[in-house]
């Protein structure tokens, strides 16, 4: 372990910059979880630069923050279509014939598997009687689509100067750090456990000032709570070489805290894609759909008071 903080803190960057590096080649091959492993190489250590900025000189904080947001912003939409291409198939699957009726009143019993459908004697309009897949594929094809495209950019953006200028800065960051010389000669336990307090404090204050508005507001609030969580889990890992097992601990429940969220979250993004689909809202599945969704956000819910308990107790 380092005993200052400098070499404390580039040691928890190099791991990250490490982590970006080593997902690249795998993005370009469209890697299963390539996509998000980059990413959150790329929010890690953008909020590193953020949590740890007493320690940089403004201008390097700054401008490399700015092209790791560009970077991130690129793989995000890549991985947010991903992820609701891949929550909509599983909803579509765990749900078996959540599409698989007609529009009548009263639905015939379906064919079992290796059987032939019997036809009506009288059959009904294509529109009635044919079972109604095209808004469940449809869904799960657009961010399939989405996801394409969006890998396609990221991939691109990877050719370009913009790109390999970002990976020069952050390589010069580690054999030449940016750093303010009274913090990074400052003993590092006291610089790491200044900056968890901080990000504590800040997580507990948003957690304390829950808004009692809409319910708009509140998913607001939730996701900043969520934001704010993954700031203290990615500073108190950066820690943990320096602060030992209270640093590993404050990290696990911060990102116990973002997992809930991050799951309520999921759906009510979720939920919002479907909304935008409304003018479907009389297709066969569409509201079953919504209900699944809302009943997961709920659930996630369910979680969070246990998850915030320890915003309580805990102490450095």
């Amino acid at each position: 372990m380092n005993s200052t903080a400098g070499p404390a803190l580039v040691d928890a960057l190099t791991a990250d910059v490490d982590r970006l590096r080593a997902a690249e080649p795998e993005v370009r091959r469209d890697l299963p979880d390539s996509v998000h492993k980059m990413r959150v190489a790329t929010r890690r250590l953008r909020s590193l630069l953020r949590s740890y900025r007493g320690a940089f000189t403004r201008k390097s904080g700054s401008e490399l923050s700015t092209e790791l947001r560009w970077l991130a912003g690129l793989l995000g939409v890549a991985r947010d279509a991903e992820v609701r291409g891949e929550r909509f198939a599983a909803l579509l699957g765990e749900n078996g014939g959540l599409f698989d009726e007609t529009v009548e009143d009263s639905p015939k019993p379906k064919p079992g598997r290796g059987k032939k459908a019997v036809p009506d004697e009288k059959p009904a309009s294509s529109e009635k009687s044919t079972p109604r897949v095209d808004f469940g594929a449809q869904l799960v094809a657009e961010e399939r689509a989405r996801y394409a495209a969006a890998h396609a950019e990221a991939v691109a953006a990877f050719d370009t100067p913009r790109y390999h200028t970002l990976l020069d800065s952050l390589a010069a960051m580690l054999t030449d750090p940016p750093l303010r010389s009274a913090k990074a000669d400052a003993p590092a336990p006291e610089v790491f456990t200044e900056v968890l307090r901080h990000d504590f404090r800040d997580l507990r204050r948003l957690v304390r000032t829950e808004p009692e508005g809409s319910e708009a507001d509140r998913i607001e609030r939730l996701h900043d709570i969520r934001k704010a969580a993954k700031r203290l889990r990615y500073s108190a890992e950066a820690a943990t070489a320096v602060l030992g097992d209270p640093a590993t601990q404050l990290g696990r429940r911060a990102k116990q805290l973002q997992t809930v969220l991050g799951d309520h979250r999921d759906a009510i993004e979720a939920l919002e894609t479907l909304h935008a689909h409304s003018a479907a809202a009389d297709e066969p599945g569409y509201q079953r759909m919504c209900d699944a969704e809302e009943a997961a956000a709920a659930k996630a819910l369910e979680d969070y008071p246990a998850a915030i308990e320890f915003l309580r107790h805990h102490a450095l």
